[in-house]
């Protein structure tokens, strides 16, 4: 399968192009760059424009941006406002918030980049038919300010009632948006299972986030490498190499300092994924 890597495992630490020549080097062809203000600050023209040259410059593609969480550089401990969420039901809160993701989408036109990784709510948020009102409203705004872009938004699953895979796709069929999902394995962990996540979502998955936990807390663990994970990667690797033309492997890591050096980790973990036998083989 295509390979590719969420730079969330390097969130806290500004991104530059030496990072994305270490993951280059690695033999990583796709990246997903993760807005956060002290990472990527998708308004500063400056830093976009140095990432810019070197991703014209490199055979590296830009796969995905996701889309940012926060408004400031130490997330959203500056306060409630920071907060930035598609489903907040009041349109003058709202509008600030969409406009804020305009403004990473924005990146597309000086990176080129094929998908926009997007939260509906915020971690454990209840179901509530006003905020997926409100969540259909900002999505329809953005979908045509992505389009032009050349820029496709992907829904995520994330452990709330607004994200779970059913939930998911009854939005799509109630409101007719033509979205695409990112099927984020830790967080299926988390809900409804890897294995029902993939069945329900199958037919609209274009891209993965990768993680392990123990199906509690959404911890981004190092598959394989961290203890505690708890999803079985061996029928996982069966579930995704059964539409493998669809979407990338792509790791979303969280920074772990006891790993050693996280390059170094992410291709053991490549080995071992790809190491995965066939179900009905022995290992």
């Amino acid at each position: 399968m295509l390979h590719g890597v969420s730079t969330h495992f390097i969130v806290n630490h500004r991104l530059t192009t030496a990072w994305l020549d270490k993951i280059w080097n690695i033999g990583v062809p796709l990246v997903e760059i993760f807005c956060a203000r002290q990472h990527l600050d998708y308004q500063n023209k400056a830093q976009v424009a140095e990432l810019g040259h070197w991703f014209r410059d490199s055979p590296m593609r830009l796969h995905s941006l996701h889309s940012p969480m926060y408004n400031d550089d130490c997330w959203g401990r500056t306060g409630p406002n920071a907060v930035i969420t598609i489903t907040e039901p009041v349109k003058a809160k709202r509008v600030p918030m969409v406009d804020e993701i305009k403004r990473a989408i924005e990146v597309a036109e000086v990176i080129p980049f094929r998908y926009l990784i997007q939260h509906m709510g915020v971690l454990h948020e209840p179901f509530d038919e006003r905020k997926q009102d409100a969540a259909f409203n900002a999505l329809d705004e953005l979908r045509v300010f992505a389009r032009q872009r050349g820029v496709e938004i992907l829904l995520e699953n994330i452990p709330n009632e607004l994200s779970t895979s059913e939930r998911l796709v009854q939005f799509l069929e109630m409101t007719h948006l033509d979205l695409g999902f990112c099927l984020d394995t830790g967080h299926a962990n988390m809900m409804e299972g890897v294995e029902n996540a993939f069945g329900i979502l199958r037919d609209r998955i274009r891209s993965t986030h990768i993680h392990d936990n123990d199906s509690v807390n959404d911890s981004h663990l190092f598959p394989y490498l961290k203890e505690g994970g708890t999803v079985d990667w061996r029928r996982t690797m069966h579930l995704l190499r059964s539409r493998s033309e669809q979407y990338p492997l792509l790791l979303e890591l969280k920074e772990d300092t006891s790993m050693g050096p996280p390059l170094d980790a992410i291709q053991r973990i490549f080995e071992r994924l790809e190491g995965e036998a066939p179900l009905g083989e022995e290992r």
